[in-house]
């Protein structure tokens, strides 16, 4: 289907051109300091805290968030906010439990945690479940924003995704992580001010302003934010349990295991809070993050209701599918130079790609052990580049196969379930016991706790089992420490048996 003619003015492309070329000048301008991998993955640990901060915020919010939320609070309520309680909390364990070890491991990525506590196969491993898990996430983040962007512009999806994904590698891939956390404060700038601007523009113009709108939208339902569902004992509370991600204990529950697994052990987060120098200000920077994201949270949802207060005020004019609605409207009725500055806000949230902790974790976590363990550093940055490059290839063919899927918001969530209770039942391992628990027995339970859930999410999603995909990572998690726990005494046993009993059938 052909696009339709861009809605934008020169003034919108001005302010589009111009969010992009601060972009690539950021990359520019710190890729002189990039001499080696300290440099381009760690800026040496130089970066102030509330730059991290920022820059920790602008990766938590995607295009994802900015697209999705206001669609969700247009079409359902603002539940979404149980969530955010579970993950503030978990930013709290991860600043108190995980940070520490990091730093006092000194680690480039956290995988290199793994190899210190079990050994290389839990390392790499991990490793191999952040790419496969980063690069469909951000994938689907990399779909929202181009779809919202073609819409705007007139253009079509693919051309869209492939601009974004050169101007990610360029700046990502000359720059660094300083282009990264640096070009991250900037974005995250961007969609606090042209998401305020935008509600506030959206509330001028409904009639009754926003006394309308919590009237309106609250009537509806639009503002209902916790959930009670059955209490317990009731009939049907396990069912209900199991299966509704939208009760409010089970989505904090839900949301303080799966942000943990995000925040701990995604290498893509993590890797701002490794940026700054000590412990203490990484801990501060995390703990603090909550204030911002309650600040995006609060807007774009209030986006949503506001949205929904305006077209019900407006029947007559057209509106699209609700995951279109914020780029519809920003479309259909907002004047030049605001409408350019929430189309910048939108592409640079997709633009903050995960190229760099990718290539990060892909050379210090295998190409620099397992395959040129002895080269100079200006290799390993030559690699690293490339890395970007061809990640970034990758990342956008994936963007388009996603464009067939709907319901985004929830999207992204369902493929991190997969893989994150895995990733979170190694990592508490290492944390929380003092045992030398099996390199192997940990590959193995990860593994199988990882298809265990891509099979009860196909169950779920085929709606042959009544399962919630937000229970995911709490059963990886813990049935990835229970089956290393009881496989390691086992394949220990077998290792240390002598190589002729072991490969005697029956023993003999």
């Amino acid at each position: 289907m052909p696009a339709a003619a861009s809605a934008l003015t020169w003034p919108d492309y001005v302010v589009l051109v111009g969010s992009l070329a601060v972009l690539v000048g950021i990359g520019l301008f710190f890729g002189r300091r990039q001499h080696d991998t300290a440099d381009f993955f760690l800026a040496r640990r130089r970066v102030a805290w509330w730059a991290a901060c920022l820059s920790f915020l602008a990766t938590e919010i995607s295009a994802v968030t900015i697209i999705s939320v206001p669609a969700v609070a247009y079409k359902e309520n603002w539940e979404y906010l149980q969530f955010f309680v579970g993950s503030s909390l978990a930013k709290w364990a991860v600043a108190f439990l995980f940070i520490p070890a990091f730093y006092r491991h000194d680690v480039t990525t956290i995988y290199e945690f793994l190899h210190d506590r079990f050994g290389r196969a839990s390392q790499v491993t991990a490793s191999i479940f952040f790419f496969v898990t980063r690069l469909l996430g951000s994938a689907v983040r990399l779909m929202v924003a181009a779809l919202a962007v073609s819409i705007l512009l007139g253009v079509p999806l693919g051309p869209t995704i492939a601009v974004f994904i050169v101007v990610c590698i360029i700046y990502i891939g000359v720059g660094g992580v300083s282009a990264v956390v640096w070009t991250n404060v900037f974005q995250a700038a961007m969609f606090l001010v042209a998401g305020a601007a935008t509600l506030a523009f959206l509330v001028w113009h409904i009639d009754g302003g926003l006394l309308a709108v919590v009237t309106e939208a609250g009537r509806a339902g639009r503002l209902d934010v916790v959930n009670w569902g059955p209490s317990i004992g009731a009939p049907g509370f396990l069912h209900r349990a199991l299966t509704d991600p939208n009760i409010v204990w089970v989505a904090i529950l839900n949301g303080f295991f799966g942000s943990m697994a995000a925040f701990g052990t995604d290498h893509d987060l993590m890797q701002r809070l490794l940026t700054v120098e000590t412990r203490r200000e990484s801990q501060v920077t995390l703990s603090l993050t909550p204030l911002g994201t309650l600040l995006t949270l609060a807007i774009y949802l209030g986006l949503g209701a506001a949205l929904f207060t305006f077209y019900a005020q407006h029947p007559g004019l057209p509106v699209s599918r609700p995951d279109d609605i914020l780029p519809h409207f920003v479309r259909q009725a907002m004047p030049a130079v605001l409408r350019g500055f929430m189309l910048s806000a939108i592409v640079l949230a997709s633009i903050d790609s995960p190229l760099g902790s990718l290539a990060a974790s892909f050379v210090t976590d295998i190409y620099r052990p397992l395959v040129a363990p002895r080269s100079s550093e200006r290799h390993y940055l030559l690699v690293s580049r490339l890395s970007v490059v061809v990640f970034g290839a990758v990342l956008g063919v994936l963007a388009g196969f996603f464009s067939a899927f709907d319901n985004i918001l929830w999207l992204a969530f369902k493929i991190a379930g997969v893989t994150f209770g895995s990733l979170l039942g190694v990592f508490l391992l290492g944390l929380l016991t003092r045992r030398r628990v099996s390199d192997t027995a940990n590959v193995v339970a990860m593994v199988a706790m990882a298809v265990v859930n891509v099979r009860l999410l196909y169950l779920s999603e085929t709606h042959v089992l009544d399962f919630a995909w937000s229970w995911l990572v709490i059963l990886g998690t813990a049935g990835t420490m229970v089956l290393a726990l009881a496989l390691s005494p086992i394949l220990d046993r077998w290792s240390a048996r002598p190589a002729g009993v072991r490969d005697t059938p029956g023993g003999r």
